[in-house]
């Protein structure tokens, strides 16, 4: 992505940023929430600072992974706008804007564990890529949920607003379901694509 390209990156970023800090629903829940897209801007900073190409669409998928987290982290899960009807037919009587949110943790980090692997030449076969890059995903899916525990135990009163699990059971399991199939979707849809502009960035090194 070109230099304007990530100027605007980085203005959408801290625009959102910015309202986000403004009054959020609690403001411990909201930098528990909002870090992790902290932390990624830095790494893509980093990145940039560095002079390693990324694919344009991976750092749009990636602004787009900070954004469901900060809108979380404003609201908290459990009570984002527009997402009480969303999936009721199958989380009945709750908000799912974190199923949203638990989808995307799936479906984004495939491409970033994708373009590594593939750039870093680690397998052969595409085979054992595509499993590898799942597995991967489901890993991460796995560990968030601890550090989501592990958070929640510290903080206390808070957890109710940091887990949003709103009573739902087996939240744990249909998180790392969600972030299971989003990585199958985005190798599905995004394979193609993912693979033009890795070639573009292979011919232009």
């Amino acid at each position: 992505m070109n230099k304007a390209g990530l100027w605007v990156w980085a203005l959408v970023f801290l625009l959102v940023l910015g309202w986000s800090a403004i009054a959020p629903h609690d403001y411990l829940t909201w930098a528990l929430e909002v870090s992790p897209a902290v932390i990624g801007a830095l790494v893509l900073l980093y990145m940039v600072v560095k002079q390693v190409q990324i694919t344009p669409l991976l750092v749009v998928l990636i602004l787009v992974h900070c954004i469901v987290l900060i809108v979380g982290g404003h609201y908290t899960y459990a009570l984002v706008p527009g997402f009480d009807q969303f999936m009721t037919s199958v989380w009945p009587e709750r908000n799912n804007y974190d199923k949203l949110g638990h989808f995307v943790q799936g479906f984004v980090p495939a491409i970033i564990c994708r373009e590594i692997v593939i750039r870093q030449h680690v397998f052969n076969s595409k085979a054992w890529q595509r499993f590898f890059v799942v597995c991967f995903c489901l890993a991460f899916s796995a560990f968030y949920e601890l550090i989501e525990w592990w958070v929640a135990l510290l903080s206390g009163e808070d957890a109710e607003s940091f887990l949003g699990t709103q009573g739902y059971m087996w939240d744990t399991q249909s998180d790392m379901f969600l972030a299971l199939i989003g990585s199958v979707v985005a190798l599905l849809v995004l394979s193609h694509w993912h693979n033009q502009q890795l070639q573009q960035i292979e011919v232009s090194s």
